[in-house]
């Protein structure tokens, strides 16, 4: 999806004044609000936010490619019933129109961007996550998948293990970030089972760059 974001933001550093690549290099990984809160505070709400982020799946879907590895993970999770869930910085009309789009699995649990009072690298958003899915903080095994620091950071601060996909950033950032995996995409992670009764699900990693 970079190439839409990218396209994304120099649309929406027009519409407000501000050097795309300004935008580009402050907002991976955070939440738009945030990042408005800097740049550009007047518009720096949620009608204006959740509004633009809605648009952008459908003005610019077209040049969408899915993370490798994705759809085929997505599809054994759901299909299995095993518990998962979407804890995103995005707001939910850019993440349900995304997952429509390219139409991938739509999660029983989903955190956006408005749900939670600060955003990445806050812990709260996966915390909020766990409980979702029914998971007490500190208690039981939540596995994040994330592919900036600000991500990565805010699933250990939560007290999980994360993954980090280098698709975005560099191993040494993710790495740096706190990751106890680094892989280059989800081709290199697979779900092996799902046991009910003790509420596990098994996942395989291969091909780790960081371990």
């Amino acid at each position: 999806l970079n190439k839409c974001c990218h396209q994304a933001l120099v649309q929406i550093g027009k519409e407000i004044g501000v050097d795309p690549e300004v935008i580009l290099a402050t907002s991976h990984g955070r939440r738009s609000i945030d990042v408005l809160e800097i740049l550009q505070p007047r518009l720096a709400n949620w009608e204006y936010v959740c509004e633009a982020e809605g648009k952008i799946p459908t003005e610019f879907g077209h040049d969408a490619v899915e993370l490798p590895g994705s759809r085929a993970l997505l599809d054994h999770l759901e299909q299995s019933g095993a518990p998962w869930a979407i804890v995103t910085s995005g707001t939910r009309p850019l993440v349900t129109g995304w997952l429509d789009i390219m139409q991938l699995a739509h999660p029983k649990n989903m955190v956006t961007a408005e749900q939670v009072q600060r955003g990445k690298p806050d812990p709260a958003c996966y915390r909020l996550g766990a409980e979702r899915l029914g998971v007490k903080t500190g208690k039981g095994d939540v596995l994040v998948f994330e592919d900036a620091p600000a991500g990565v950071k805010a699933g250990k601060a939560a007290g999980f293990r994360v993954v980090a996909l280098a698709t975005t950033h560099s191993i040494e950032q993710l790495r740096e970030a706190g990751a106890d995996w680094v892989v280059r995409d989800l081709r290199s992670v697979r779900m092996v089972g799902w046991d009910k009764k003790a509420g596990e699900v098994k996942v395989e990693i291969a091909d780790a760059l960081v371990v």
